[in-house]
């Protein structure tokens, strides 16, 4: 059992984002040869997921996003987002908040119907967030033309520290002036510097993420 622990941590400390139980268990059948049962790497976890919660380590395995991986600590947090603070140029924008708030309610949505709701060109936000892997393309509408449609992935709910969908905020929980997604905004900036995305036009806009 102490064997079959110590392969399943270093699963979970190699992999750079939420390894399910399934994947994992699928690895080892590959590793060993042989069958092995879903209790049996549940039970696994369990043990694993206790030992990190001692005192004596700054980190501990969480279930999040569908699986499991390796977290700081809530008590070095702190310390951690300093360094992140220093090491991390830019954050995600008002403009790209606004897009991913849109998409991860309404998924899965096409690029126009985002547009409508925000009433700016979002060509270059939609690109941005591609680009970091927060939100992925899920299909295609049966509408006109066929526009692809677009749904948060697994690395935006690791982002946010969502164990799934359903943990997303309810919508009746924004108070009406916090949730006025579209409205004319001022520009946003971060460490450098950020623009939000002009009116809708043919071209791209060139405003950071």
């Amino acid at each position: 059992m102490q064997l079959l622990d110590l392969h399943i941590e270093s699963l979970i400390f190699a992999s750079g984002q939420p390894i399910s139980s399934k994947d994992i268990r699928e690895c080892l059948e590959e590793v060993f040869g042989q069958k092995m049962e879903e209790q049996d790497i549940n039970i696994s976890l369990d043990r694993i997921v206790e030992k990190y919660r001692a005192d004596n380590f700054a980190f501990e395995v969480v279930e999040i996003a569908e699986g499991y991986q390796f977290l700081t600590k809530g008590a070095y947090h702190k310390t951690v987002g300093q360094h992140l603070k220093l090491s991390a140029k830019k954050m995600l924008s008002k403009s790209a908040l606004e897009t991913l708030s849109i998409i991860a309610y309404r998924q899965p949505v096409s690029k126009s119907e985002i547009e409508q709701i925000r009433g700016v060109n979002c060509d270059y936000t939609v690109q941005k967030l591609l680009e970091k892997e927060l939100i992925a393309i899920s299909g295609r509408s049966e509408g006109p033309g066929r526009p692809l449609l677009y749904g948060t992935s697994d690395k935006f709910m690791d982002y946010f520290g969502l164990k799934s969908l359903k943990d997303l905020p309810k919508l009746k929980d924004f108070k009406e002036a916090e949730n006025q997604i579209g409205e004319e905004a001022p520009i946003e900036i971060d460490a450098d510097s950020q623009s939000d995305d002009g009116p809708i036009q043919t071209g791209e806009t060139t405003s950071d993420v």
